[in-house]
């Protein structure tokens, strides 16, 4: 079954962030879901102009954390601080970290970890305006393309995504062979039950 990626945004984000990423993780056969608050359509941010507007898939109170396998948060600077200020968006990510599932975050993106309080005592990077924000909440700060700590996935900016969207890649691919594992050890325990049940007739 394909992998499913839920990505979150609203007016502003960067053009590049949701639109590159969306592009190669589709390309890898991974399925994605961009949601916001509200239906229509959503204004990217390019250059700082307004960019493309692209086709939200559905409103936030439409999707679950328990149907996606992980979630995608592009970055610009009105993007991520208008979706911190909704409980709904904070409550989601929250829900994703709870069941271990990556969460990918570019640029100003970070800025929703915090709000979720998820950085504290993680490796993370981001935009250099947060460095000290992620400071501040207690993260470990570095500089440098992919910065990976358990489930969070973090990036600076445009020129990361290619990194930033192969971590994400891994990170499903590693969690569908745990996923198979679990399957095989379920499998290998019903046919030693079974066994036993056969001897013991």
């Amino acid at each position: 079954m394909a992998k499913r990626v839920l990505i979150l945004a609203t007016d502003g984000f960067e053009q590049s962030e949701l639109m590159e990423p969306r592009k190669l993780l589709e390309a890898a056969g991974i399925r994605t879901t961009l949601a916001s608050p509200g239906h229509g359509k959503i204004r990217g941010w390019l250059h700082g102009n307004w960019g493309e507007s692209v086709t939200v898939d559905k409103d936030i109170e439409e999707v679950s954390a328990d149907d996606f396998d992980a979630l995608l948060l592009p970055g610009g600077p009105m993007n991520p601080d208008v979706l911190r200020m909704d409980d709904r968006v904070i409550e989601l990510i929250e829900n994703f970290d709870a069941d271990s599932k990556p969460i990918a975050a570019i640029c100003h993106a970070p800025w929703l970890l915090i709000e979720a309080d998820l950085v504290h005592d993680r490796t993370v990077t981001g935009w250099p305006s947060l460095h000290t924000d992620l400071e501040n909440a207690g993260g470990n700060v570095v500089d440098q393309e992919v910065a990976i700590d358990g489930n969070i996935i973090t990036s600076r900016k445009p020129d990361d995504i290619p990194a930033f969207t192969q971590a994400l890649i891994d990170a499903l691919e590693a969690a569908g062979e745990d996923e198979d594992e679990d399957e095989d050890e379920d499998e290998d325990e019903e046919h030693d039950a079974e066994e036993g049940e056969a001897e013991e007739l």
